[in-house]
């Protein structure tokens, strides 16, 4: 057994905790991780040679030979993740935790600009939303700054976020939606409710507070094992909402007030903007705040972030694709005002969906035939099922679908680029 009081004195004098040794170490803690291919404590000499002030590996004989420098751990893996519920419980601030199958990562953005205008708010940088980032997001809490954290967790099987809540024991939860994503690993849709409604469970028994979106049909009923519900954004909710406006902009209504236009496209993220207002009514933000924040988001990173080129309109929303998704902005398109035959859709493969990709992938093109839409471009090896009318335009490589957009010099074109983390679409953005 790892001494975790002692650790965690060695983590109270560092800067910082890093599991990269090709980072700037700076006086960090370093935890040699192993990978599939790799053995992290060859790398840790490398990270105390950068300037890492200690390392966590699992080599006995080096921490016993060099004790200033190294402290043993079998598995370095469950000492990071031992030390980040150990500091979490030095803590004595609200932890809200954000899941779902869509759309959590712009939730928690979102979350963060309504928050910060009372707060000082540490939260999950980037994707750092699992079994390794969940404990590194905690550790970067700082007690005499931070007011309030918020952490992002993912997962793609049951299980994963039971064991991130009792790693980041949230005060509060908010699951953003169940959807058809990572199908392959939760076995189904029921299994992925299973799955993502773990947040609520523990909730549950910890007394805790439980935001619920319910627009989402399932999410009310997953949620009444939660004592202490705060619901969203129906007309007699807790905090209820109003969708004015999805195009070019999300324009809404909060809380009966002035309508807000967010700098953010798609329908679809409506509930999203929603949460975000709840959350921060809840913790005491003015409403007038509320709506300047949310005003103020601007989208990176290829999440329903609208460009405009020199010759085209893009919406481009490359950063993840599953059916449920991918269904949602196709109709939140579909209904965009301008003319269907000036619509291009360039759709790329949506990835972990196991046995059940074939079929999805077949849904997919059959829904697309029933859209307003004039042209329909697919890439990657799944999508040759969605191709299923004679008018799409199908590419097995991304690099073939490339060469053929070249050649059409689209022009006064509203485009939709959508597909899964994996197939890098956003570079398709150059052609227009």
């Amino acid at each position: 057994m790892i001494d975790i009081a002692a650790l965690y004195a060695q983590f109270r004098s560092a800067t910082a905790v890093s599991t990269d040794s090709r980072q700037p170490q700076d006086g960090t803690l370093f935890f040699a991780l192993n990978g599939p291919s790799f053995r992290g404590r060859d790398f840790a000499p490398q990270a105390l040679a950068a300037g890492a002030r200690h390392a966590v590996v699992d080599d006995n004989a080096l921490a016993t030979q060099d004790p200033e420098r190294y402290t043993y751990a079998p598995d370095p893996l469950l000492a990071l993740q031992e030390l980040a519920q150990y500091h979490r419980r030095q803590l004595r601030i609200p932890v809200l935790a954000i899941t779902g199958s869509n759309g959590k990562t712009t939730t928690k953005e979102l979350v963060y600009t309504v928050l910060c205008r009372r707060y000082r708010v540490q939260y999950t940088r980037g994707n750092l939303n699992n079994h390794i980032g969940v404990p590194l997001t905690l550790l970067s809490i700082k007690p005499a700054e931070h007011e309030l954290a918020i952490v992002e967790m993912g997962a793609n099987h049951q299980g994963e976020i039971e064991l991130l809540c009792q790693l980041a024991e949230p005060t509060h939860g908010l699951i953003t939606n169940i959807g058809k994503a990572h199908l392959e690993g939760f076995g189904g849709e029921e299994g992925i409710a299973r799955g993502k409604s773990e947040l609520f469970r523990f909730l549950a028994q910890t007394d805790g507070t439980a935001f619920v979106n319910t627009l989402d049909a399932r999410l009310p009923e997953l949620a009444t094992v939660v004592a202490e519900r705060i619901t969203y954004p129906g007309p007699t909710d807790t905090y209820p909402a109003e969708l004015l406006s999805a195009a070019p902009h999300v324009v809404l209504r909060l809380f009966t007030g002035a309508p807000v236009e967010a700098q953010i496209t798609g329908g679809y993220n409506f509930p999203n903007l929603a949460a975000a207002a709840a959350v921060g009514a809840h913790f005491g933000v003015s409403n007038d705040s509320i709506g300047e924040a949310l005003a103020s988001y601007a989208p990176t990173n290829n999440r329903s972030q609208l460009v405009r080129t020199t010759h085209n309109e893009v919406v481009l929303d490359a950063y993840n694709a599953n059916p449920s998704s991918m269904s949602a902005a196709l109709h939140s398109f579909a209904t965009r005002p301008g003319a269907s035959a000036a619509k291009v859709v360039i759709l790329g493969d949506m990835f972990e969906l196991g046995a059940e990709s074939e079929s999805e992938h077949r849904a997919l093109g059959q829904l697309l035939q029933t859209l307003p839409l004039g042209t329909v471009v697919l890439i990657g090896s799944h999508m040759q099922h969605a191709a299923v009318a004679p008018g799409f335009h199908y590419f097995p490589t991304k690099a073939e679908a490339a060469t053929w957009l070249r050649e059409q010099h689209l022009q006064g074109q509203l485009i939709l680029i959508k597909g899964s983390r994996g197939m890098g679409l956003e570079t398709l953005l150059e052609h227009f």
